[in-house]
């Protein structure tokens, strides 16, 4: 009788698999790149074990017995599950060959998207990706929370247990209603903002704290604007409008000024502006694959935005 708690080797289920496919012991080992004594020891361990005989062995051929007709679909299964737990595992090792969830925030993903999707794709066509569009601190706290691998945000996040990889840099330019005076200029001081009706977007959107911060690095108390908008569109909407001026980053320029008549302007040197990088947990060890992949985001980036690539000084 056969012992409940006996458990089967993988080798001996493969064992029995070969020999059952091939009808011979010498095919069967060849087939398995063992040898026959290695083979058919292995077998007869399995036979011992379920106390049941599989094979009936003969001088010329190989014979299934009852028992072993029965149970060979369950082997096959048995050892077809094994393959594909390796061979799943082989994609879980590198997870460029997988699926990975991307956040991006809600001032990078209209504009970069697009090329970073198509840029994967071809580079890296194992690569299943899926995005999350949100807010910089919502997306950081998915990833904190497991919810996300990784997330291209503004940089520096603060954040503790993240690990940072800049990937561009890139200028804010000043976007006007149609006929400002200051439409087409190139060196505008950033302490013109002082003057300006300035249109802001949500709380939460990082662009919103940087668009102060360069309001506070001039010495300027911005004259902010009644309205806010909840996207950039909206608020590239509304300078159309006449409602106040806003800055837009360089890399939405293309889409933004295509879809309206807004006027725009250059800040005089130094230009104000931003770092966008690749955020993930430190601890999900896969510090070699994310750099892999925040330098192909930043190639296909680079190739086709009017944006400079940021150096890592984190290695």
């Amino acid at each position: 009788m056969t012992d409940k708690n006996y458990q089967p080797t993988l080798a001996g289920l493969r064992a029995f698999v070969a020999v059952a496919e091939k009808q011979h012991f010498g095919s069967a080992a060849a087939a398995l790149g063992v040898s026959q004594s290695t083979l058919s020891q292995a077998l007869a361990a399995l036979e011992t074990g379920l106390d049941t005989q599989l094979v009936e062995r003969s001088t010329r051929r190989v014979f299934l017995t009852a028992d072993g007709t029965g149970l060979l679909p369950l082997a096959q299964a048995a050892v077809e599950a094994a393959d594909a737990f390796t061979t799943a595992a082989a994609g879980v090792a590198d997870p460029l060959q997988g699926a990975i969830r991307l956040g991006l925030i809600p001032t990078v993903a209209p504009y970069v998207l697009p090329t970073v999707l198509a840029g994967l794709s071809r580079r890296l066509p194992e690569l299943t990706v899926r995005v999350i569009e949100d807010q910089t601190e919502r997306l950081l706290g998915s990833l904190r929370e497991g919810a996300l691998d990784a997330a291209l945000i503004a940089l520096p996040s603060e954040a503790t247990g993240v690990t940072e990889i800049p990937i561009y840099e890139e200028d804010f330019i000043l976007a006007l209603p149609p006929g400002h005076s200051l439409a087409g200029k190139h060196r505008v001081p950033a302490a013109a903002l002082a003057e300006l009706p300035l249109l802001l977007l949500d709380e939460g959107h990082c662009l919103r704290d940087q668009t102060l911060d360069v309001c506070h690095k001039a010495g300027v108390r911005a004259d902010l604007a009644d309205t806010r908008a909840a996207s950039l569109a909206t608020a590239v909407q509304c300078v159309m409008g006449g409602l106040g001026v806003t800055l837009i980053p360089q890399s939405a320029v293309p889409v933004e000024a295509a879809r309206s008549r807004i006027a725009l302007a250059e800040f005089a040197a130094p230009r104000p502006g931003r770092r966008i990088g690749l955020v993930f947990r430190a601890s999900s060890g896969r510090d070699e694959a994310y750099r892999r992949l925040a330098g192909i985001i930043g190639d296909v980036i680079s190739a086709e935005q009017p944006v400079r690539p940021a150096k890592d000084h984190t290695r």
